[in-house]
C-alpha cells in the first residue's frame, strides 16, 4: 500500500505555508507521497469568491513541479460540490484501492473537526495529520489516528496574500516564485 496524504484546500493561492507543511509531511516520514488536492467549494467557505478553479490548480501543479513525491489534484474537481472530505476520501479508497489516505489538516479544523459530515467515518478509517496553526490547541497525542506534524507555525494566509493583492503589494516570498508570476498576470490581465 502507497501511504498517500491528501492535503485539502482551495489553495486561494497556494502560498509557501502550504509547500513547507507538504515538505513536513513528507520528511517526517508520515506519508510516501501528498496529493494537494484542489478543491471546487469548500463547505466551510461557501461565501469565498474563488479565482478559477484551473488557474489555482495550474498555481499548484507549478510550485510543487520540482518537489519529491508531491503533486497537485484535481481529484474533487469531477465530485459534487461542496467537497467534503469524507465523499472525497471514500471516492480516492474507490478510485485507489491500492493507496492508504491520510488526512492533513490545521490545528485551527481539528478544532471544529466533530461539525465535519461524517466525522467518525474519517477518522476511524483514516490516520489524521494535524499541523499547528496560531491560536489554536493540538490534539491530545493519545488520539486515535490522530498525528502531530512537528514543523514550526507558519503565518501566512491566502486571505493575507489576496488583501495584499488588492492593495498592489508585492507577495513576493509569500508564494513560490512561478506563483507570484501567475498572480501577477491574473491581477493584470484577469487571466484565469
Amino acid at each position: 500500500m502507497v501511504r498517500t496524504a491528501v492535503f485539502g484546500g482551495t489553495f486561494n493561492p497556494l502560498h509557501n505555508g502550504h509547500i513547507a507543511i507538504a515538505r513536513s509531511v513528507i520528511d517526517s516520514n508520515l506519508a510516501d507521497e501528498l496529493w494537494l488536492m484542489v478543491t471546487p467549494q469548500n463547505p466551510w467557505k461557501r461565501n469565498l469568491t474563488l479565482m478559477d478553479d484551473d488557474f489555482r490548480l495550474t498555481m499548484a501543479r507549478m510550485a510543487v513541479r520540482n518537489l519529491d513525491r508531491i503533486e497537485a489534484s484535481d481529484f474533487e474537481f469531477s465530485l459534487s460540490k461542496p467537497s467534503f472530505t469524507s465523499n472525497t476520501l471514500r471516492k480516492l479508497n474507490a478510485s485507489y484501492p491500492l493507496r492508504e489516505f491520510s488526512l492533513v489538516i490545521g490545528a485551527d479544523n481539528w478544532a471544529k473537526f466533530g461539525n465535519w459530515c461524517d466525522s467518525d467515518y474519517i477518522q476511524q478509517n483514516h490516520q489524521i495529520i494535524v499541523y499547528p496553526r496560531s491560536g489554536y490547541p493540538l490534539p491530545e497525542s493519545s488520539t486515535a489516528n490522530v498525528h502531530i506534524l512537528d514543523c514550526p507555525t507558519i503565518d501566512i494566509s491566502s486571505t493575507q496574500i489576496r488583501n495584499m493583492l488588492k492593495q498592489g503589494l508585492p507577495v513576493d516570498g509569500l508564494v513560490p516564485p512561478d506563483v507570484a508570476a501567475l498572480l501577477g498576470l491574473y491581477e493584470t490581465y484577469g487571466i484565469g
